[in-house]
């Protein structure tokens, strides 16, 4: 949180002094300083100047995570201003920058929405008083409260506001709000934009010949690369910032960022050469936050090359010195958030060595610490820490109580995970993930023939439940949008006592999968075997699928699926008269259409009914209205952006047609444009896309192709949703016939359910490979004339047209009748 600009009188010297202090972060010391300057000016009767430092207090103590202090700071700030306003008209430029440091703590405690509107009153105050970055630096911040808030549309509208208001400015503003608009890209997942602009910042900063300037936009460009997976063109960024920085500070954050990305590339010997050079630097950086930080930094790194490489790297004695070093530091400053840092990453460093009492005391110093400031993006960490000390010396339940609080915390944080700080490395699949597996591994364990009780049972489905809803927000880098979910036992135990639900739980050393009958207690089975077997299984099944004259080996893959995850509750199945199976998937299984499980002589769709859903994410049950289905449809058939031709889409939209009534766009008439002009005109229940799409587990790398762009998947939100209050909020059914999962990407599927729930349809029928093929064509033909009954659900529509192309002769094979998935709604 950088301080804004303001005229400092000449007797003010300690507010500059605080300042410095503030941006070196020793915020305690800057603290101090305004404390005193405050006092001053208050003696001196100058308001105005008492009103700013106040307002600068609160800001430093935000950083202290002295929550009641800073409030108390701001509204002394704020009250002051309101009494000087009709007699001072100098107020103006100090209003909007209390409102603007109010609106930072607003949103640090959780009030988004009052932070929005402190910010908007921000922005009118510096519009008021011509103050051109005050006005840039406060839409920044408001679209960081619209992504908290979950209202994407305007937080994008306002990033482009913020471009179109740089334009005009003088270049000495224009590469400061660049960066920190490149910079805010990244964090709400926009990468191609964030480079660009991070780009332009380095092109005006080029033109200045600031060196602080172009440092700061090649880090920030660093970070982008590094997000974009662009490893080369990364460490290429990380080493001219590091060569132009004139701080010593920017100059270890590159360096320390070149170190984590060498290491997470695995290019050993020169991780290892750059390490070496950088103890000294470390040790010698003047106290700080930043200091502590890239004390943290260096050790995790040193951490993961011994871990990689125990030859000729440092010590454990040693790597425990920095850390101890990085405690003494937080101490020295009295910086509680530093400190709980470095302790907990010091009891980790016990852990790893395996001194469990001393990790274990550490910790729990941490995590007291932690907690006195409310920092839960800390707490959960050393929760979780905890867990797993407790866990190591049997203490089960100790252990649970701790993971369950670590994956609390992890809930109520949601979005926040994403911008947590960046000079400390930060993985989801590394520092999220683990977390929700290891506390259902515990809540699974069982001894001899004993079995798991249904609290624990319900847990464990919770928890990967939710465990499914992190990933999503991970994905989108934001809090993804929720519509009004109802869970999945309302609707099996109310709506659709035929259906079950399949939870399969990947661990390291296991496959668990817990079953759901209606109205019944929660049932559970197990198979012994490793994560990396189920994924080379998983993977070679789906690599057959795809091909022609593969059936032997895909039937016999696919009976091994079929036994770990549905021959344990056939007979339960059966019992309960169960016709629609519901899988919430894990991992590589999510690339596996579940309806080509085979029991040796028939495949899962030949007796049942098939839908996946992404648990948490299911919207309220409804049917379609047989009788009033009316389909918007668009397609390519042409070869558009180096896609190949689908020559088989204007047969599919014909039958399509001659099944319901539809709306065509075809080939040029497919654009973006014209394809929201159509949504927003007509509420159509149904969205048919005839056309290239890729899902991935990377955002960026999710989208369909029109005929003049691709859709990203987090634009379809902008194009699909109706906010028309005098229309349904919800398309009922989109349909992605011509999509495939990114080859080579374990968790593409990822991607189909970040499209479904993007999209905010109630159920999304989408391919998983695509078939530029007459069977395509054949299938959704019979799909739409079943969806016209009005006795059957999507499920069983999808199911039957399904058979009817299986028992086609040539069509037998499931390459042809496999792919698509129903995601969501079944019914």
């Amino acid at each position: 949180m950088a301080l804004d600009a303001t005229e400092l009188s000449s007797n003010a010297t300690q507010v500059q002094q605080g300042r410095e202090f503030y941006e070196s972060g020793q915020f305690v010391e800057a603290v101090r300083i305004w404390q005193q300057a405050a006092k001053t000016f208050q003696a001196q009767g100058d308001t105005l100047n008492q009103a700013s430092t106040l307002s600068f207090l609160s800001l430093a103590y935000q950083q202290l995570g002295q929550w009641t202090e800073a409030t108390e700071a701001i509204a002394s700030s704020l009250k002051l201003l309101e009494a000087i306003k009709s007699t001072n008209k100098d107020h103006l430029p100090v209003l909007a920058q209390a409102f603007n440091i109010q609106g930072q703590l607003q949103l640090a405690l959780g009030q988004a929405e009052q932070a929005l509107l402190t910010w908007e009153q921000a922005a009118a105050i510096y519009t008021q008083a011509g103050d051109k970055a005050g006005i840039t630096g406060s839409l920044i911040n408001q679209s960081l409260a619209l992504q908290s808030l979950g209202r994407y549309r305007q937080a994008a509208k306002t990033l482009t506001q913020v471009e179109e208001t740089l334009a005009n400015q003088p270049n000495t503003m224009k590469a400061i709000a660049l960066s920190s608009l490149g910079n805010t890209l990244r964090i709400v997942g926009d990468l191609e934009k964030s480079r660009q602009v991070l780009q332009q910042s380095l092109d005006v900063a080029q033109q200045l010949n600031s060196p602080p300037d172009i440092s700061a936009a090649l880090l920030g460009l660093g970070n982008t690369a590094r997000s974009q997976q662009d490893t080369e063109a990364a460490l290429k960024f990380y080493q001219q910032a590091e060569s132009t920085a004139p701080s010593p500070m920017t100059r270890n954050q590159a360096k320390l960022n070149q170190l984590s990305l060498l290491l997470e590339t695995k290019q050993l010997s020169a991780a290892k050469a750059l390490g070496s050079q950088m103890p000294a630097e470390i040790a010698n950086l003047p106290p700080s936050r930043t200091a502590v930080y890239a004390k943290i930094n260096f050790a995790q790194s040193l951490t993961r090359l011994k871990q990689a490489d125990t030859a000729n790297t440092p010590s454990w004695t040693e790597i425990g010195q920095v850390l101890a070093n990085a405690v003494q530091q937080a101490k020295s400053i009295k910086d509680i958030r530093a400190e709980a840092y470095a302790l907990g990453h010091l009891g980790g460093l016990y852990e790893q060595t395996q001194q469990l009492p001393n990790a274990q005391d550490l910790t729990r110093q941490a995590l007291l610490l932690a907690q006195s400031i409310n920092a839960s993006d800390i707490s959960y960490r050393w929760q979780w820490q905890l867990g797993r000390l407790l866990k190591a010396q049997g203490k089960t339940k100790d252990a649970i109580a701790s993971y369950t609080e670590a994956v609390n915390i992890l809930q109520s944080l949601r979005s926040d995970l994403v911008t947590i700080n960046p000079d400390v490395q930060f993985s989801f699949r590394e520092e999220v993930e683990p977390i929700y597996r290891q506390l259902v591994e515990l809540l699974l364990q069982t001894e001899g023939t004993s079995k798991p009780s249904q609290d624990n049972l319900k847990l464990a489905r919770n928890t990967i439940e939710s465990l499914q809803l992190a990933e999503l927000d991970n994905f989108f880098r934001t809090a993804c949008l929720q519509g009004k979910a109802v869970q999945i036992d309302q609707v099996i135990d109310k709506d659709d006592p035929t259906a079950a639900v399949i939870y399969p739980i990947i661990l390291a050393n296991r496959l668990e999968v817990i079953l759901k009958l209606p109205q019944q207690p929660l049932r559970h089975y197990k198979t012994a075997i490793s994560q990396s077997e189920v994924e080379r299984i998983a993977g070679e099944l789906r690599k057959q699928l795809t091909k022609p004259y593969t059936l032997r080996e895909t039937q016999s893959l696919s009976k091994q699926v079929y036994d770990w995850l549905i021959l344990p509750a056939s007979k339960d199945l059966a019992a309960s008269n169960i016709k629609t199976l519901v899988f919430v998937l894990d991992g590589s299984l999510r690339n596996i259409p579940m309806a080509a499980l085979y029991d040796g002589q028939q495949y899962l769709v030949q007796k049942y009914g098939v839908a996946l859903t992404p648990g948490l994410q299911l919207l309220g049950p409804k049917s379609l209205e047989r009788g009033k289905i009316k389909a918007l449809t668009a397609g390519l058939t042409e070869s558009r952006q180096g896609f190949a031709a689908l020559s088989n889409v204007m047969l599919e939209l014909n039958q399509i047609k001659s099944v319901v009534p539809t709306t065509v766009l075809l080939d040029r008439e497919f654009t973006s444009t014209a394809f929201q002009k159509e949504i927003n005109a007509v509420s159509f229940p149904v969205v048919h896309l005839a056309t290239h799409g890729q899902f991935s587990s990377k955002a960026e790398e999710t989208f369909i192709l029109t005929w003049d762009n691709r859709i990203n998947v987090n634009q379809l939100d902008n194009l699909l949703r109706i906010r028309d209050t005098n229309r349904p909020t919800a398309i009922e059914l989109l349909v992605l016939s011509a999509c495939q999962t990114a080859s080579g990407d374990k968790r593409a599927a990822l991607g189909l359910a970040g499209v479904a729930v993007r999209a905010g349809a109630r159920s999304t029928l989408a391919s998983l490979w695509s078939l530029d093929d007459e069977s395509s064509a054949l299938l959704m033909s019979q799909f739409y004339q079943e969806l016209t009954n009005t006795k059957v659900t999507k499920a069983e529509a999808l199911r039957f047209a399904q058979l009817a192309l299986l028992q086609n002769p040539r069509y037998q094979h499931p390459r042809y009748w496999a792919p698509y998935v129903l995601v969501g709604n079944w019914l």
